[in-house]
């Protein structure tokens, strides 16, 4: 639920720090990294298993307390039927399909010793009934929200990506709010919860936009306005702490980064790095335009919600809201319209991101997937058991 990412320097306190000069040339890659949410499961059953505990002992016991790839530890979330997973900020995109590829085997291996399995579903297929991870502040939450807290079980994939000061970050998020919906399209993958196909490509949105803070974000124009706007929200009394700031992108409260919230966890990590492919070339296409004083769209937040839902609802299958007409077209010239606006910022990812956003169009994403193989077997168990790490 919170940002966790490591940095490799201590945490800054992004939302009030004081701007710093650029540290590098604009031209620059941007280091970014990957959050992923995993869900824990009954090999026999398929349902979700209260196991990260023991997951989190066996790991420290098969990597005999030290990584030698470098890779953060695997962590606790909300409910103990989920682990996360955090990669170290890098710049290339094969080192981060490396670290990803890794982190769930390491994930994977350690859900086994413990009896259980890691799989990359943003959704249980099957029902849950989660049990809160015992920390206090997760039971401050429980105690404040109930069946919000009581019922959330979500995997999402967040996507950290580096920014050279509060300005920055927030003319980033001024400028993103409209294309983050396609990124959701294209890492669908939670058709299914509590036995039933919802009916969504991508139900995770339906779910985490029961918490009161979620969701597309206003304009905000200057950092001074970020910052009376959470304090607003904490002011409230109804978000616990600033880590339950949710919006579909935020400054991170803890890291010199943007955070974009809005993925599932994708089946296929091709598809996670895809989307943080997108991702950083989206904050550097809008840390551009902000440098080069082009004034941030002031397209209405309600219309941006009707975008996320529409991506929520038929991924990349069906059809999503143009970013800059907010008028429906199919999903291929969405995506099609995002890859145009940052080709600039990809630089030498520029082929790869394209290939990648090309199989995604051709064979769905993941919900596609989990669709067609319950179509094949007709059983969600078997669906969870073929979705194992």
């Amino acid at each position: 639920m919170d940002d966790i990412l490591p940095t490799g320097a201590p945490p800054v306190a992004l939302a009030t720090a004081p701007p710093q000069p650029a540290p590098t040339p604009p031209t620059a890659l941007r280091t970014f990294g990957v959050e992923e949410e995993l869900l824990l499961v009954d090999p026999a059953t398929g349902r979700p298993s209260p196991v990260v505990g023991a997951l989190l002992a066996a790991d420290a016991d098969l990597a005999a307390g030290a990584d030698p790839s470098g890779i953060a530890a695997l962590a606790s979330e909300l409910q103990q039927e989920q682990v996360e997973t955090a990669t170290p900020p890098r710049t290339a995109l094969a080192d981060i399909e490396a670290d990803l590829r890794r982190l769930r085997d390491r994930a994977g291996a350690a859900a086994r010793a413990a009896g259980a399995l890691a799989v990359p579903l943003a959704t249980s297929p099957l029902p849950a009934h989660p049990s809160l991870t015992p920390t206090p502040r997760y039971q401050a939450i429980q105690d404040r929200f109930r069946l919000t807290s009581d019922q959330q079980l979500t995997c999402g994939c967040h996507v950290h990506v580096a920014v050279r000061s509060a300005e920055e970050g927030v003319a980033v998020l001024d400028r993103v709010r409209a294309w983050l919906p396609v990124l959701a399209a294209l890492a669908a993958n939670s058709p299914y919860a509590d036995g039933v196909d919802t009916g969504y490509a991508g139900y995770r949105t339906q779910a985490w936009w029961r918490w009161p803070t979620t969701g597309p974000a206003d304009v905000y124009r200057s950092v001074a306005a970020y910052r009376a706007r959470l304090r607003r929200f904490l002011d409230s009394g109804v978000p616990l702490d600033a880590g339950m700031f949710y919006p579909d992108a935020r400054l991170s409260h803890r890291y010199p980064t943007v955070e974009l919230r809005v993925a599932d966890v994708c089946r296929d990590v091709r598809d996670a790095v895809l989307v943080a492919a997108l991702g950083r070339a989206l904050v550097e296409t809008a840390a551009r335009e902000w440098r080069a004083g082009v004034p941030a769209p002031d397209i209405e937040t309600a219309l941006i919600r009707l975008a996320a839902w529409r991506a929520s609802r038929d991924g990349v299958e069906g059809e999503l809201m143009h970013p800059v007409s907010g008028r429906p077209v199919p999903a291929a010239t969405a995506v099609a319209a995002l890859l145009d606006h940052v080709a600039l910022a990809l630089g030498p990812d520029a082929g790869a991101v394209g290939r990648g956003a090309e199989r995604v169009l051709a064979r769905g994403s993941g919900a596609t997937w989990q669709r067609a193989t319950v179509a094949r077997t007709g059983d969600l168990t078997e669906l969870v058991r073929r979705s194992a790490l």
